[in-house]
């Protein structure tokens, strides 16, 4: 495995990946997940939801057509099963690499109350400790919170509410563990990264620009990945506001960062980050519903570049 970044790290974009075959497309790809092999899988918005290409971008397989409302999450967890969260369907599903049903949490279809806390209203996205299986879901465009189940689907708690106390919520977009004994959750329009236990106790916040997609590193990378979305309306266009990832230590200090801070579909630049993993030789991916953010607002509306791969060529 990688060692940790350092401010000397340079990471370079690769021009072309994946390989993904005619007639396919992505739509916008959504989310994105790395197993112990480093077969790398996007969820996306097209009509193959679910895609897996080998670390050098060749195709593999896809399934899932049909199954979801609209993808929008995806977490590979300690054994490499695959969890998917469906944000308009409400649900969560667990399945093994080939696809088949594992688990569900949710049912398609039905929503909890808006805001009232219970799950799910349109949740975001979800990690899994490695020692315990406890599941862990951030519930963020119809509710502010957070909620913690067993490896076998029972709920044990959830907490969080609309605001911007500690503790408190607009938007819990992205999660992940922190070590064995932490969670971060990107609480994206308070411009926050919020630090809890795992029983959902308040630690720390860090301030970052929007942030809306995290990935903890593994084994001997220390790291926390982030990515940064763009500057609202009034200030498009305006750089350095978001639109890149930055590399973090444990203490929510910044190590170093890349992506050029400006809108944009060249190699160097983000329309829209929302999903973000790490192989094992510390190549970053980041998928981006660039479609949503930018690609439908074009005269006519097109398909744009959604998933980056970034390598890691120094330090």
């Amino acid at each position: 495995m990688v060692k940790p970044a350092s401010p000397r790290t340079k990471y370079e974009p690769v021009f072309g990946w994946p390989a993904l075959p005619h007639p396919m497309a992505f739509k916008e790809a959504t989310s994105i997940g790395v197993d112990s092999e480093d077969d790398v899988y996007v969820f996306n918005r097209g009509k193959w939801p679910l895609i897996k290409f080998g670390r050098s971008g060749n195709f593999i397989e896809t399934w899932g057509a049909g199954d979801f409302d609209r993808p929008h999450g995806i977490h590979v967890d300690h054994q490499d099963n695959l969890w998917l969260i469906d944000d308009l369907g409400h649900f969560i599903q667990k399945r093994d690499r080939k696809g088949k049903v594992l688990l569900q949490l949710g049912e398609r279809g039905k929503p909890a109350p808006w805001q009232g806390g219970k799950p799910f209203n349109r949740p975001t996205h979800v990690v899994v400790h490695p020692n315990t299986g406890d599941v862990f879901i951030s519930d963020g465009y119809g509710n502010s919170a957070v909620h913690r189940f067993d490896k076998k689907g029972k709920h044990i708690k959830s907490w969080g509410s609309p605001g911007s106390d500690p503790g408190q919520f607009s938007l819990p977009h992205n999660i992940c563990l922190l070590g064995d004994d932490r969670l971060i959750v990107c609480d994206r329009e308070n411009f926050r990264l919020q630090v809890f236990t795992l029983n959902g106790d308040f630690v720390a916040q860090w301030h970052m620009h929007r942030p809306i997609a995290i990935f903890a590193g593994r084994g001997d990378d220390t790291n926390i990945y982030v990515g940064e979305a763009g500057a609202p309306p009034v200030q498009a266009g305006v750089p350095d506001l978001g639109l890149r990832v930055v590399v973090l230590d444990r203490n929510g200090k910044k190590v170093t960062a890349f992506g050029a801070g400006t809108n944009g579909e060249k190699p160097d630049q983000f329309l829209a980050p929302h999903g973000i993993a790490v192989d094992s030789e510390g190549s970053v991916y980041i998928a981006e519903v660039s479609f949503t953010a930018f690609g439908s607002l074009q005269q006519p509306p097109r398909e744009v570049v959604s998933l980056r791969k970034w390598r890691r060529a120094s330090g």
